[in-house]
């Protein structure tokens, strides 16, 4: 295979598994638990990612966000970066670069840590709503 075919393959692999996801109806059913909530007991910050790709190919954008908001924040910049990226191989450019300073790295890592611990704190109305939970 060509080396510009790569980006493309996996954009249409991942466009495929974003079809399928939608189709089978991950609801309350037949979802493969995330490996930390089965060892843990804990939401992960990508935990219900699969059904937020569900809710949004069906448009209901609302339940997206209560499966998991960040999901839904981080799509658009993952799916941009991604076409470009492809792009940029495809025309045989150096491929786009994620370039932060090295507080940048710190300040993601320490936000996904505080919405792990936000979302998987009970008692509190802001934890109830942003955790997985497949209501």
């Amino acid at each position: 295979m060509d080396r510009r075919h790569v980006p493309a393959a996996w954009l249409v692999g991942a466009a495929c598994g974003c079809v399928a996801v939608t189709l089978a109806d991950p609801g309350d059913r037949g979802v493969p638990i995330c490996p930390t909530k089965a060892l843990l007991g804990l939401d992960c910050p990508l935990c219900g990612g699969l059904r937020v790709i569900a809710s949004l190919g069906r448009g209901r954008l609302a339940d997206a966000v209560d499966h998991n908001a960040l999901v839904v924040v981080l799509l658009p910049f993952v799916a941009v970066w991604s076409l470009a990226y492809a792009a940029a191989v495809w025309r045989e450019r150096p491929p786009p670069r994620l370039v932060l300073p090295e507080w940048g790295w710190v300040t993601i890592a320490v936000a996904l840590v505080g919405y792990s611990v936000v979302r998987n704190l009970t008692g509190n109305p802001v934890s109830r709503y942003l955790n997985s939970s497949l209501s």
